[in-house]
């Protein structure tokens, strides 16, 4: 049984890789509000997320063979597969809506530039930086050359006067320390 799956969810979860309809019905009544709330963080729209639960509900019982009740839980492979159909669904929704809009034709091939920075762009970076200031020093100095002034690992070692084995071992330690609380961050947030 995965870590913090109890007896009636590791139950489910059996029953659902078995191919019991009940286990099916009772997955999507317990876990299709946090597909949703998902999906709606992705794609910004209710009839999108409402589409977006039911194919991560159809994949999942189409695929229900590959789940292992051993390896995750049943909400964990079922977010899984719901951020994979969110970012499917929005990039096809950005290339679509890239196709429907004319750019303006301006003299010598210039290109028009967005008015405005992204507010994603601008979320990530605030994110990225309270994360960053909580790692501490030598890490989040390193990691804020990585990311944002887009130094090598030789780079960094040079500016910070540190060995080359210390930078890498900080920003593979760091990056696993980011990714832990961003994922518990992110799950958190849509529960």
């Amino acid at each position: 049984m995965p870590t913090g799956a109890t007896e009636p969810d590791a139950a489910m979860d059996h029953a659902f890789a078995a191919g019991d309809e009940t286990a099916l019905a009772d997955a999507y009544r317990r876990f299709s509000p946090l597909i949703r709330a998902l999906a709606l963080r992705k794609l910004f729209d209710q009839g999108a997320a409402d589409d977006a639960v039911q194919e991560v509900f159809i994949r999942a019982w189409k695929y229900r063979e590959s789940y292992s009740p051993e390896r995750s839980t049943l909400a964990a492979w079922l977010v899984g597969i719901g951020r994979n159909v969110a970012a499917g669904m929005a990039t096809a929704r950005q290339r679509s809506s890239e196709t429907l809009v004319d750019e303006p034709v301006l003299p010598h091939g210039q290109r028009t530039e967005p008015a405005g920075p992204d507010p994603d762009g601008v979320a990530d970076r605030v994110v990225l930086d309270a994360e960053l200031a909580r790692l501490g020093e030598p890490q989040g100095s390193i990691l804020r050359l990585a990311f944002h002034e887009d130094l090598t690992h030789q780079q960094i070692s040079e500016k910070l006067k540190l060995p080359l084995g210390t930078v890498k071992s900080h920003i593979r330690r760091s990056l696993v320390q980011l990714r832990q609380r961003l994922e518990v961050s992110d799950a958190a947030s849509v529960i």
